[in-house]
């Protein structure tokens, strides 16, 4: 069974010249629209008949992450284990600095994590607002 598959294995890579075939699913169109970058040209037939949407992008950018996928807001679903793990760190705490009912001081910690997440929350809201106003004309 093994030698089938190096055999397979063999051929393919002789059948596409000794290299590995390119990857044809880079060039294929998305949302009707085909991203192509530095100086490639928009396909279409040999006849000029075809259209064919095309967005040019910089040489640069061929290899990157696309710029639609590249900022990722932190939800809850896409937090690093180890944030969620010091999450845990808490649980159970009580007394000065906690955010429990139990012992003295215990809201304090309540009053800390509430500034946090308003903190946070404004600081994404004036990024958003920043972008918008670099987006305008």
């Amino acid at each position: 069974m093994k030698f089938i598959l190096r055999a397979a294995f063999a051929a393919t890579i002789l059948a596409a010249g000794g290299a590995a075939a390119p990857a044809f699913a880079q060039n294929a169109p998305q949302n009707g629209v085909l991203v192509i970058y530095g100086t490639q040209k928009c396909p279409t037939d040999p006849n000029g008949n075809e259209i064919v949407v095309c967005e040019r992008r910089s040489a640069q950018e061929q290899f990157r992450i696309p710029k639609e996928l590249r900022e990722l807001e932190i939800t809850p679903e896409n937090e690093s284990w180890a944030v969620r793990a010091q999450s845990t760190d808490q649980a159970g705490a009580a007394g000065i600095g906690s955010c429990t009912t139990v012992g003295p001081g215990g809201a304090s910690g309540c009053f800390v994590q509430q500034a946090n997440r308003t903190r946070s929350e404004n600081k994404a809201k004036k990024k958003a607002d920043q972008q918008v106003q670099e987006s305008l004309p």
